[in-house]
């Protein structure tokens, strides 16, 4: 049965979503967020980056630990990942947000840019919502 999210819903993924993909931000010397990323997600959550060379899957520690360190270290400089589009389908305290994404900056002193979609999963807890699953590929 599907279940209208009501705007504070709305708002909320809206919210937790941008987030997330702000703390990839290093632009103008900027220090990322990524150690803010942890209490997006729910502990037990699981990460999965489809791409060329076969499937990746991540805790949330494996995921964030080597993206802050390439945003801290200088591998990836004026770096950010920002939404292009999104649908968001919430069934009572679950969500799924399909989410188009762009991304831009320089990695290893080279210019890098590219594109992809992730697949999103959320719970809503007392705390609010939050990052059980996500899913993605990108180029």
């Amino acid at each position: 049965m599907t279940i209208e999210a009501s705007r504070d819903d709305e708002a909320a993924i809206d919210a937790l979503v941008a987030g997330f993909y702000a703390a990839f931000d290093n632009r103008g010397g900027r220090r990322s967020a990524a150690d803010r990323l942890v209490d997006m997600f729910l502990p037990e959550a699981m990460i999965v980056r489809a791409g060329a060379t076969g499937i990746d899957t991540m805790t949330v520690e494996t995921f964030i630990a080597p993206r802050a360190r390439m945003l801290a270290d200088g591998t990836l400089a004026d770096f950010h990942e920002w939404e292009t589009g999104a649908s968001t389908q919430v069934l009572r305290g679950i969500a799924s947000r399909h989410s188009t994404y762009a991304k831009s900056g320089w990695r290893e002193g080279a210019p890098y840019a590219g594109s992809g979609a992730k697949f999103i999963q959320l719970v809503r807890k007392q705390q609010g919502w939050r990052i059980a699953a996500i899913a993605w590929e990108d180029d």
